[in-house]
């Protein structure tokens, strides 16, 4: 199981789900960053320990090598001094080292290969960090937007809205009726400005049209 099986649930999960079931979206983003951010500290406090425990094993297999090299020249000083039994004991030792030596190299192996491991895990986990806080602000702004649209458009069916439409269109229909009242008044009691100017051009155009008659027929007063 990788480094992130902590928060494989959060970074994998749809974002825009948790958004719409979230009161709060900008500290479900803050806590999404603030996993990550923590995953990360963990994972190169991890690498930290394992680079320690390479150089360790590093320096003890140098220091079982020497040892090997310094059994095998006692041996060959016991064999020079025919003490055979001696020289046998010292080759026993020798190779008792070599087997300690091949265990660390194997476990020499795996840490390095652990070490890849994590060093792959970091650059990964680094750049969905980096995706994710550039992507921050843009989440945070569109959820706000998202819900003003919502709030506005909800509130054309508000029933206070729609009460105040009444009552508005209410208010017209008086005013109307009032106006209309008034206006009664003004009937029968002569003529209007607008009226009267009305009426002298209409006598203008008749008197126009009998001069142009008379014209016709010679006729002239």
């Amino acid at each position: 199981m990788g480094v992130f099986s902590r928060i494989s649930d959060i970074v994998n999960s749809n974002i825009n789900a948790i958004l719409d079931k979230a009161q709060e979206p900008e500290k479900i983003i803050r806590m999404i960053i603030q996993e990550m951010e923590d995953t990360l500290v963990e994972v190169r406090s991890s690498a930290v320990k394992t680079i320690a425990e390479q150089k360790h094993l590093e320096r003890r297999i140098a220091s079982l090598i020497q040892d090997q090299e310094e059994w095998q020249a006692k041996a060959e000083l016991a064999l020079s001094k025919e003490r055979e039994d001696l020289a046998k004991a010292a080759l026993q030792v020798k190779t008792r080292l070599g087997q300690e030596i091949a265990t660390l190299r194997q476990r020499h192996e795996q840490v390095e290969a652990d070490l890849v491991k994590q060093s792959d895990d970091v650059a990964v986990l680094q750049q969905k960090l980096a995706d994710a806080k550039a992507r921050e602000a843009t989440l945070i702004a569109r959820h706000k937007t998202a819900s003003n649209r919502l709030k506005i458009r909800a509130s054309l069916y508000d029933e206070r809205v729609t009460d105040a439409f009444a009552r508005f269109e209410q208010v017209e229909k008086s005013l109307d009726m009032l106006e209309g009242k008034a206006e009664v008044y003004d009937i029968g009691r002569g003529k209007g400005a607008i009226q009267e100017l009305h009426d002298l051009e209409a006598d203008h155009q008749i008197d126009q049209e009998l001069a142009a008659l008379k014209a016709k027929m010679g006729k002239t007063e």
